[in-house]
């Protein structure tokens, strides 16, 4: 569960009352006693729900209503009253309130309104999906020009043939640093095409490539023209491992993050089909040693006729010192080793991580919370879950170096600045 619900009125008793009625049942709660207060918080937290009180010491709730539908038209949010009339009821559901409550609240009618609101939002995302759905199925970009991957002199054209999927497919989630719902479309595209993604409503088109690599905090984000999509490496690893050249995904600022492994996307891939095309793979085959680092932080790759990683990992306890090597020669290796591997962030980060802005989609189901001495939230699915998560990572990354991958990459301690580093010292020396 773990939704947001932001609760705005001016009488302490309701807000206390409230958060622990929601927060018995699951639900994650923030309040304020403010109109202009609620609008900032609506604005920087995108809550699911919102429980409004009509009568607020600044702005009345009507006039609050109308700005958080301003910044989203389709956002839930629930009047409450005291001493509100049916024509304030009515006024309120007309601009766009989902219910009205009246005060005191029914424990049983503030549960099934919250319950309602959550329903109503999630059947409006998946009809917005629906309707992104047809259109892609319907028209495949037909006008669409996407610049494949720079020709390099070490590809080899490999005896595989390149791979998109069957059809379109929908996936909806939270993104993991925005923390609001996103989704997004996945649809086939030809052969030596390349992997491409488009932002929505903008329709900014940006490849899959080292070079649209912006940031590199806590997570990959690909940008231009002023738009941008975060948090695209562990889709990108999942199509690394299974051999998808060609793909277009159209998507709303952020990959969802799903259950913060590559898992989730590798299932659908298969449920929609992966189809072989009638073109030979190019591998980019790794012709000398690039080293990225030195000492205890480092990055190396180097040649090999297979594409493998090790990773050293050393962290104070509860995670310890771990390693782990995989040599990726089928999907189904990664999907039983490295896929399941989820996200994983520090207790003693949280504060810094937030300052930044990010993690705020981070949940109890798809994040591995560490603290002093244990894992705080869930129970691992490998021992040595962190640094198989760390080579996910690496694998999705070096999918931007546009073609999949030949050699060995030894790693300790390095992160998604390293992995894109190391690509573009790569490119610059093959330019």
């Amino acid at each position: 569960m773990n939704e947001l619900i932001l609760i705005v009125d001016d009488e302490t008793g309701i807000l206390t009352t409230l958060s622990q009625i929601l927060g018995d049942e699951g639900y994650r709660t923030t309040v304020t006693t403010s109109g202009e207060e609620a609008l900032h918080l609506f604005r920087e937290q995108r809550p699911d729900v919102v429980f409004l009180d009509i009568w607020l010491p600044d702005w009345d709730g009507l006039e609050t209503l109308q700005a958080l539908r301003d910044v989203d038209p389709n956002a839930m949010v629930i009047m409450m009253s005291g001493h509100g009339t049916s024509e304030t009821a009515v006024k309120a559901i007309k601009m766009g309130a989902h219910d009205y409550l009246e005060k005191p609240l029914s424990y049983d009618r503030t549960l099934k309104a919250v319950r309602d609101a959550l329903a109503t939002k999630q059947a409006k995302i998946e009809a917005a999906g629906a309707g992104v759905l047809e259109e892609s199925r319907a028209r495949i970009e037909p006008v669409m020009k996407f610049e494949p991957p720079p020709e390099l002199p070490i590809l080899e054209t490999s005896e595989r043939n390149q791979k998109t999927i069957r059809d379109a497919s929908v996936i909806y989630g939270l993104g993991l640093h925005s923390g609001g719902r996103t989704g997004m479309v996945i649809q086939p595209l030809p052969p030596d095409t390349g992997i491409h993604f488009i932002t929505l409503p903008s329709g900014v088109t940006m490849p899959a490539h080292v070079n649209s690599v912006a940031e590199t905090d806590y997570a990959t984000t690909l940008t231009r023209d002023g738009e941008s999509i975060r948090t695209v490496e562990h889709l990108l690893s999942a199509l690394h491992a299974c051999g998808v050249t060609n793909l277009l995904v159209k998507v709303h600022g952020e990959i969802p993050v799903l259950d913060g492994s590559s898992l989730s996307f590798l299932e659908r891939l298969e449920q929609v089909g992966i189809v072989e095309q009638d073109a030979p793979v190019k591998e980019l085959v790794i012709d000398r040693r690039y080293v990225v680092g030195e000492g205890d932080k480092s990055l190396v790759i180097e040649p090999s006729d297979t594409f493998s990683v090790s990773y050293q990992l050393r962290y104070p306890p509860p995670v310890g010192d771990q390693f782990y090597d995989f040599e990726m020669s089928e999907c189904d290796a990664f999907r039983e080793q490295i896929a399941p591997a989820r996200t994983f962030g520090f207790m003693r980060d949280l504060k810094m991580i937030n300052e930044l802005g990010l993690g705020t989609g981070g949940r109890l189901d798809n994040f591995i919370l560490v603290g002093e001495d244990n894992v705080i939230n869930t129970d691992l699915r490998f021992p040595d879950e962190f640094v198989r998560h760390k080579i996910l990572d690496i694998i999705g990354d070096l999918y931007m170096l546009g073609y999949p991958v030949r050699g060995k990459v030894t790693a300790n301690l390095t992160g998604h600045r390293d992995n894109i580093e190391i690509q573009r010292q790569i490119l610059a020396a093959n330019s």
